[in-house]
């Protein structure tokens, strides 16, 4: 078969194929060019500033500094809370040939735990090489020494301080000034809602109960930086700047620590607790609560069994000064004769006859006095002199419970102090509403009787207790207590105890004047309950005992502390002002299952007037 030789036509079509192609792939090369100009344009010229910057972040690192935490100090200047060096023994296992020789080498010489050296090692593994690991921490200054002596021996070892927080007095303030630990989760998610994250980022501790928590912002200060030259393997370079953290705010508290450490000594081996305020301002001259802790071990992270050594049937980590619920006995007794006297319940000279019980009309329960045979006559002078129970009843039955309740709630009774740690409770001031909505059952008149000495369904916290004798002793005006001195107002949480409150009014002021001398009297009078403690005092002393009953005695039985189980045994309460006409010290002690005020109670308190007297026997002095 013959083939056919191509035709000068055939030639022309394949060369105007090739052209088209070779014209659609220049055309494509050239807008393939195009693109790589334009992208090259864009990110040589356009976008220079925006990779330049994210070249310098990949070579530039800013490490956060933490600032030195602010000190706390007592009214007189000495030092509460502090900052310590602490010494770690690090490690950077770049540094080291053989890491695990090194560790059982050191070993020889410093008590490192197997423990501790495995930790090095899985950290070794997964994190970089170059950084250091903290092998064991808190060397005591023996280990410190014989590691220097020895350093030569372990290159890539090395002993690094940071500053750690210390509470030179221990338990003795653990409930005023709380204590500081590691920053956790929770804490760290709040900051970020806050928008305060950032100033924590190279925080290890925070504030976590008392002052510690409550001034949090004050007392941390704000974070430094340093700007570091680092390598692709992030390892730093050189120091190029250097911001210095602010440190934060010192803080001077109302405290006097020496007052602080005889509220200490003199409730050793009971439960218990002791407030005193400065009534002129509310200042917190003391404040304790027995048993208490040892702040430090929470400092570094207490261990589980200290911590479960703290979980015991005495309650070490509640503050009883404003969290203990107790009933406030005849302490309030005085308010309540403020009360009759302003209803026109009784009168200056009324007298009510005590045969030693009271009985509601046609009622067969009889509520007995303190004084089994009873007082007599007595009017409200005597009333509170000799803390006549039957009188209060009978005000009280007269009075009602929401008369009680409106006027003592003026007083901050069933109400948050507002002193300046956040561990506080309102405990109770009983209503009717109250009583419906806790146990769904009506309000009897026998419920009053009983709240009339300060029993019954009334609990009452020793700050408030404290608080309202100070009202009354300033007839009518509030002085809030706080812990913090002249504290600046630049946060509402820092406002919350300089709220002002309104004024307890009275319609005849020289009420208030008939309290205060039977206070006066309870001291002085060879009858006051009051009188035995205070004999001899160089300064002149009031005050009002109370007893508190735990349990319920059957009538006709007779109170037998010997035959009760120690939790069951009666509370002693006192409080107490001096001096009687210009008071600089409220005094409010409660002393658990120890038996009654007059005995346990008031000898206390005398010792920590006797000390604030012989330290500030002017009153211009410890101001």
């Amino acid at each position: 078969m013959l083939k056919t030789r191509p035709t000068i036509r055939d030639h022309s079509a394949e060369a105007n194929l090739f052209a088209r192609r070779a014209f659609v792939g220049f055309v494509f090369v050239v807008i393939l060019i195009g693109i790589l100009l334009n992208n090259i344009y864009s990110l040589q010229v356009e976008k220079h500033d925006t990779y330049q910057t994210r070249s310098n972040d990949n070579r530039i690192k800013v490490i956060p500094i933490a600032p030195n935490r602010g000190l706390i100090y007592d009214r007189n200047g000495v030092l509460l809370a502090e900052n310590r060096p602490v010494y770690n023994l690090e490690v950077i296992p770049e540094q080291v040939d053989d890491i695990e020789a090194s560790l059982d080498l050191i070993g020889n010489i410093i008590d490192v735990t197997d423990a501790q050296k495995a930790a090095v090692i899985k950290s070794n593994r997964r994190s970089r090489r170059f950084k250091s690991q903290v092998l064991k921490a808190r060397l005591n200054e023996e280990e410190v020494a014989i590691f220097a002596v020895n350093q030569h021996r372990f290159p890539g070892f090395s002993v690094e301080a940071r500053l750690a927080r210390h509470y030179p007095y221990g338990d003795a303030l653990t409930h005023a000034l709380g204590y500081v630990s590691r920053l956790n989760k929770k804490e760290l998610t709040e900051l970020e809602s806050q928008g305060r994250d950032k100033n924590y980022r190279a925080t290890h501790d925070y504030g976590k109960l008392g002052i510690e928590k409550f001034y949090e912002q004050r007392l941390h200060g704000q974070v430094g930086s340093q700007r570091v030259e680092v390598n692709n393997r992030g390892r730093i370079i050189r120091s190029l700047s250097v911001e210095q953290p602010k440190p934060g705010q010192d803080l001077v508290l109302t405290l006097d620590i020496g007052l602080q450490k005889i509220a200490q000594e003199v409730l050793q081996g009971v439960r218990g607790a002791i407030v005193a305020m400065d009534p002129k301002d509310g200042g917190i001259l003391a404040l304790y609560s027995n048993p208490s802790y040892d702040p430090n071990l929470f400092v570094h992270g207490i261990s589980s069994k200290d911590y479960r050594a703290l979980l015991n049937p005495d309650r070490p980590l509640i503050n009883r000064a404003t969290q203990g619920r107790y009933a406030p006995a005849s302490t309030v007794k005085p308010h309540l004769a403020i009360l009759a006297l302003e209803e026109d319940i009784v009168t200056e000279q009324t007298k009510i006859w005590d045969p030693g019980f009271f009985q509601i009309p046609n009622v067969d329960h009889r509520w007995r006095d303190w004084l089994r045979w009873g007082h007599g006559h007595v009017d409200v002078y005597k009333a509170i002199e000799e803390s006549c129970d039957t009188f209060f009843y009978e005000t009280a039955y007269r009075l009602g419970i929401t008369k009680i309740s409106n006027f003592m709630s003026q007083f901050g009774f069933g109400d948050l102090s507002g002193i300046d740690i956040h561990e506080e409770t309102p405990a109770i001031m009983p209503t009717t509403e109250w009583k419906r909505q806790r146990f769904n059952e009506s309000w009897w008149p026998g419920d009053t009787i009983s709240v009339g000495i300060g029993q019954g369904y009334w609990t009452a916290t020793p700050m408030q207790i404290t608080n309202a004798v100070s009202i009354l002793v300033n007839k009518g005006v509030h002085r809030p207590p706080h812990l913090v001195q002249v504290a600046k107002q630049n946060s509402d949480v820092e406002q919350m105890y300089t709220e002002e409150k309104p004024p307890v009014v009275l319609k005849d002021p020289h009420n208030w004047q008939i309290a205060l001398d039977a206070m006066h009297n309870t001291v002085k009078k060879t009858t006051g309950t009051a009188n035995k403690a205070f004999k001899g005092a160089t300064y002149d002393p009031a005050g009002k005992t109370g007893t508190a009953q735990i349990v319920s005695i059957a009538q006709g039985e007779k109170y037998d502390a010997e035959n009760l189980k120690e939790k069951h045994r009666d509370n002693g309460i006192y409080v107490g002002f001096a001096p009687f006409n210009d008071p600089r010290i409220v005094v409010t002690v409660i002393v658990e299952n120890q038996g009654g005020g007059s005995a346990i109670a008031a000898p206390i308190a005398r010792k920590l007037m006797d000390y604030y007297f012989e330290t500030y026997p002017s009153d211009t002095e410890g101001k």
